[in-house]
């Protein structure tokens, strides 16, 4: 049977968690940033064809470094920004987010979260329901080899 979906109160899905934890000049710069590699607010501000405030766009760049989503260096008397991970690292991070707060509850709370799982997985594919299950197992040698 299939079940409608909806949203919980407070509970976002990976994409909607990185729209809210970043706002939309933020994940705009960020998205310069890696493209570019190393930037300063000059770059960003060119990039934006001068349409946002060069003080405006400084301060994103700060922000991001302080949320420790871009590294900087000094460069004479302006700052050069670089991504301090990738977009890939971002989104594997909010999806680990994610599924911590699922797993939150401890033992008690991981069983109907992992049967849920498997269901949804099993639904949209087959295919992806053996890719769990080599996963699975995969992990299980990697902690049996731990042990021994």
């Amino acid at each position: 049977m299939k079940t409608p979906r909806f949203l919980l109160r407070g509970f976002r899905r990976p994409s909607e968690v990185a729209s809210l934890a970043l706002g939309k000049l933020e994940r705009e710069v960020l998205e310069q940033a890696w493209q570019r590699r190393e930037v300063s607010v000059r770059d960003i501000y060119l990039a934006f064809e001068e349409r946002i405030a060069y003080t405006t766009l400084m301060t994103t760049l700060d922000r991001l470094y302080k949320k420790r989503l871009l590294d900087r260096r000094k460069d004479g008397r302006a700052f050069l920004y670089s991504p301090s991970v990738s977009q890939q690292e971002l989104e594997h991070g909010i999806r680990e987010d994610v599924i911590d707060g699922l797993l939150g509850d401890g033992a008690e709370g991981v069983r109907p979260v992992l049967a849920c799982i498997v269901e949804t997985v099993s639904e949209h594919d087959r295919e992806l329901l053996d890719e769990l299950d080599r996963l699975i197992k995969e992990k299980k040698r990697q902690l049996r080899r731990k042990e021994t």
